[in-house]
């Protein structure tokens, strides 16, 4: 990877209809600690994404192998947990280049060697990918057809996650922050309707412990008349690959049919 100066590795799934024609692209972001193995080996993504015709990309979450002090002292910054933003600080910021990888150099390669129909894109993610999906697709209007999250980290300049990572990499001055939280940029959000799903299990662990906070995120869309659909998944949901394989389905089909052609 050029912006990332490390070798880089996403998996990549293509539909039979991509043996005859172009096909749309459906970017997943995954999570912390995750590489990009968890979603193409756990999420079961294969056959509504056969059925509708989709391409998918799934690229790992960080940087690796950088060399960097610090990288693997904790698996909640460093390796593994590239928080899909432009680092500013030493010593990450000539690796650490998450969002315009995803943006820019990944959407480009993937065009440039896969059947791929450039102008139908989409994107979304679990967790810290929850969270890269929604700052992409709103940071950049138009750019993606639909957007979806499972358990993203909605408000991280509000929950201890989200303050280390950003912290870390974008240095003390908390308004900076700000350009990589989805629920302040729905705030400021004036692109075209942009339709947004997202499932939260009710005993996910982390929706107690604080660090998720989808209810800053719904309410600041309400306020700004975004549509986002939020389903809030009984008792016995999780936070696990178990909860996105059972509604994998739905989102692959809320992505169809944006991607429609």
């Amino acid at each position: 990877s050029a912006e990332l100066k490390c070798k880089m590795k996403f998996g990549i799934y293509l539909p039979p209809k991509a043996e005859t024609g172009k096909c749309p692209v459906l970017f997943w972001l995954s999570g912390l600690t995750c590489t990009e193995q968890n979603f193409i080996t756990k999420a079961g993504f294969q056959q509504a994404a056969a059925e509708h015709g989709l391409i998918v990309v799934a690229p790992d979450t960080s940087p690796r192998g950088c060399n960097i002090e610090g990288e693997d002292e904790s698996w909640d910054f460093g390796t593994g947990a590239g928080f899909y933003v432009d680092a500013t600080e030493d010593p990450w910021k000539t690796n650490y280049r998450m969002y315009s990888y995803i943006k820019d150099e990944l959407p480009k390669l993937i065009n440039a060697n896969f059947p791929t129909d450039p102008e139908r894109m989409s994107i979304f993610g679990h967790s810290m990918g929850g969270h890269g999906a929604l700052i992409l697709a709103l940071k950049n209007p138009g750019k993606y057809k639909s957007v979806s999250a499972f358990a993203p980290i909605c408000n991280p300049i509000q929950c201890q996650w989200g303050k280390k990572a950003l912290g870390g990499y974008l240095g003390p001055d908390t308004s900076k922050w700000e350009a990589y939280d989805a629920t302040q940029l729905v705030k400021a959000y004036s692109g075209p309707r942009l339709d947004i799903l997202i499932d939260q299990g009710k005993d996910d662990q982390f929706l107690s412990a604080g660090q998720l906070l989808p209810d800053n995120f719904i309410a600041a869309c309400t306020e700004q008349k975004i549509p986002v659909v939020f389903r809030l998944q009984q008792a016995g949901y999780d936070h696990s690959y178990f909860f996105i394989a059972t509604f994998i389905n739905d989102h692959i089909k809320h992505h169809a049919k944006f991607l429609s052609a």
